[in-house]
């Protein structure tokens, strides 16, 4: 990866955008068609974003890595692979992105650009399964960069495919998804105030896959 920041910057803002894009909008669309059968609503979310994932990551990933989640910032400038001056940067465009990717799709279903979500998520098990979430997926991430890179856009797929299904809030572990989806009051939603738990949940995931993953290197 050799590319300038500006360039980092709108392929972070743009890759989150779409990933978020297709969440949002696949729990639209899942939620409409399923006719009430919320199995098969998550199934068609968890399925899209899955696909999105592999296809967003191969896409952007040769100019900005593709983390598309402050955590895998925050983690790969732990570990030295990129300068800390490019991550105010890269967490700005995420966050920036996530927010206009929900607009995007809530205004490709006519809905309004940004609403409010009513969708609580709170208490232990909920924290619990981001903290599990998130450090899975960092886990993923690192382990299959250090030993089958090219593997890494499948790997982090399917994980989240699996993650929607066996953790109790459906495996956010992304802050920039989490704010972003406090503004959808759709499937994919989180109320705004369930929102500080489950970044804190996710913070801690990272760090303490960061911290194994260090160890694992001595």
């Amino acid at each position: 990866m050799n590319q300038s920041l500006p360039r980092q910057f709108v392929a972070e803002a743009i890759g989150t955008a779409m990933l978020l894009a297709a969440v949002v909008g696949s729990g639209i669309m899942g939620e409409r068609l399923a006719a009430g059968n919320v199995a098969l609503a998550l199934l068609a979310n968890s399925i899209a974003t899955g696909g999105a994932l592999v296809a967003l990551i191969m896409t952007f990933g040769p100019i900005s890595g593709a983390h598309f989640n402050p955590s895998v910032t925050l983690m790969t400038a732990c570990q030295k692979g990129m300068a800390w001056r490019a991550v105010p940067a890269y967490l700005i465009a995420q966050i920036a992105g996530a927010f206009a990717g929900v607009g995007l799709a809530h205004l490709m279903f006519g809905l309004p650009v940004f609403f409010f979500s009513h969708h609580a998520r709170t208490g232990y098990a909920q924290l619990l399964a981001e903290f599990v979430a998130t450090f899975g997926l960092l886990a993923v991430i690192r382990g299959c960069d250090r030993f089958q890179p090219a593997m890494v856009p499948f790997g982090i797929a399917a994980y989240i495919t699996a993650a929607y299904w066996f953790t109790a809030s459906t495996s956010f572990a992304n802050p920039a998804v989490t704010l972003a989806r406090s503004v959808t009051d759709t499937f994919a939603g989180i109320r705004p105030i369930d929102t500080p738990g489950f970044i804190l949940a996710q913070l801690l995931g990272a760090l303490v896959a960061a911290a194994l993953f260090r160890w694992f290197d001595r």
